[in-house]
């Protein structure tokens, strides 16, 4: 390995059997790969948590749908009760339900979006003020990755970390893992990783967190919604 990382790749010369050879490798570990997705997708999804999203969270210009299951912006800012929980100033929301151990999995429809957040988080992310901790992954409190004006950043900390993706997909899968200390970013289509959080252990329970982004000059009008399984499970081990 202390060989590899001093070698300078363009020192490497490669006749045409050799690069024969590492092309049809490379195509086969793809092939590999993708044969795994049927296996990756029903594993992910027994991982299933149905969660609901917190109307006493949410920002005053979300509006949350009966159901719970989605958030969409509108110009007009409610007038909600000024609840503690409620945040007042990131169009956030988060879910009622918190978990503190085991495996959980979500799916969340993006569809047509050109800006939104979402990830995991700690009940005790800011929620009031112009503190870009309130930010989802600005904060030590919180995970996410985002996407506007066609690129992908993943955020934790306040660091982020921009993403070779250019697609706009229409369906962000979240795996968090306590035995791990992982959370877990995927596209749905094909469970193509986007980017994974090595957290360690985690210090509290995490809640499911989305940020439909604003109406973004009318283009950002749909609603994020959660995908909730008619049977969700979790595995609580």
């Amino acid at each position: 390995m202390d060989l590899l990382n001093r070698t300078d790749p363009s020192s490497v010369s490669l006749d045409e059997v050799k690069a024969d050879q590492i092309l049809s490798l490379t195509h086969n570990m793809l092939l590999f790969i993708s044969s795994q997705t049927p296996l990756i997708r029903k594993l992910t999804h027994s991982y299933f948590s149905q969660v609901y999203l917190d109307p006493e969270t949410s920002h005053p210009k979300l509006v949350i749908s009966p159901q719970g299951d989605s958030a969409t912006y509108t110009d007009t800012w409610q007038q909600l009760p000024d609840l503690p929980g409620r945040f007042d100033t990131t169009l956030n929301v988060i879910s009622v339900q918190g978990f503190s151990c085991g495996r959980h999995y979500w799916e969340i429809d993006v569809s047509e979006k050109t800006y939104w957040e979402l990830g995991v988080t700690y009940p005790s992310i800011p929620r009031k003020g112009n503190t870009e901790d309130c930010w989802l992954g600005r904060g030590v409190e919180s995970w996410c990755v985002e996407f506007f004006d066609g690129e992908y950043t993943a955020w934790h900390g306040g660091l982020p970390h921009q993403l070779p993706f250019t697609k706009r997909f229409s369906r962000i899968g979240v795996l968090c893992s306590f035995p791990a200390g992982l959370v877990t970013f995927l596209e749905v289509e094909n469970m193509t990783p986007l980017f994974s959080f090595c957290a360690g252990t985690f210090s509290d329970c995490l809640h499911l967190a989305v940020c439909p982004g604003h109406d973004h000059k009318g283009a950002n009008a749909n609603p994020i919604v959660i995908c909730n399984a008619s049977s969700p499970t979790s595995d609580q081990g």
